[in-house]
């Protein structure tokens, strides 16, 4: 793993950050509740009622109970490399716990499939381009063809000024929703310093050699952007 993506797994794996990171991502990633409806929305425009779902970064739970209260035929299976988040997803689906298959690992632990979509939302920015592209296309050979996969992460110009103007606005955002200001600034600096965030268009780049037809951008807020693309 890179040194950077460590970083951050370390982080995932303490009980106090754990503990906190449910209100987390609301005060850094503008309009969260409605990426997670429009991305319930993207799936089942092709994927069935009864629909067999791959959630990677499934760690905290989140995404999963938006779908599985939006969809209730749906199943999942979720893979994330920290065990604490997905403790911490099984305590936030509550009730419906029971209709996800929780697995600790990467996407290379993840079953065949083939499954009728996925899901990678708030994960891919932590690999580098060539782990991002190996991930995308391991994600798209396990699903069924034609299957939608949506993915959102963190994709910003990178050009020389640029970036820092646009951290400095993911700092202003999460401020402005009631994040502590020294925790923020060291949030800040940790993305600064250990991801490797590409521009929205070597984003999609990512997506298209990963193997993705129809790729489409549906969701951009400040530093965050939104891709659903299909096998």
């Amino acid at each position: 793993m890179a040194e950077g993506a460590q970083h951050f797994l370390d982080s995932f794996k303490d009980p106090e950050a754990v503990a906190r990171y449910t209100e987390g991502p609301k005060r850094f990633v503008p309009g969260l509740d409605g990426l997670h409806r429009m991305t319930g929305l993207l799936l089942a425009e092709r994927v069935p009622d009864d629909a067999h779902i791959l959630v990677l970064g499934a760690g905290g739970g989140s995404e999963l109970k938006a779908m599985a209260e939006a969809h209730p035929g749906w199943r999942f299976t979720g893979v994330d490399p920290a065990k604490p988040m997905l403790d911490l997803a099984a305590d936030v689906m509550g009730p419906n716990a029971h209709r996800a298959e929780l697995i600790e690992g990467y996407i290379d632990d993840a079953p065949a499939g083939p499954f009728d979509g996925a899901t990678c939302l708030l994960t891919l920015h932590f690999l580098d381009r060539e782990e991002r592209v190996r991930t995308a296309a391991q994600i798209c050979a396990r699903l069924k063809p034609g299957a939608p996969f949506v993915a959102a992460h963190g994709s910003f110009p990178q050009a020389e000024g640029e970036r820092d103007r646009w951290l400095d606005r993911y700092a202003s955002y999460a401020i402005a929703s009631g994040g502590d200001p020294e925790q923020v600034a060291k949030g800040r600096e940790a993305v600064a310093t250990h991801v490797a965030m590409l521009s929205p268009e070597a984003d999609e780049a990512v997506l298209r050699a990963a193997g993705f037809t129809g790729v489409e951008q549906f969701y951009a807020a400040f530093t965050w952007r939104g891709w659903v693309g299909y096998a």
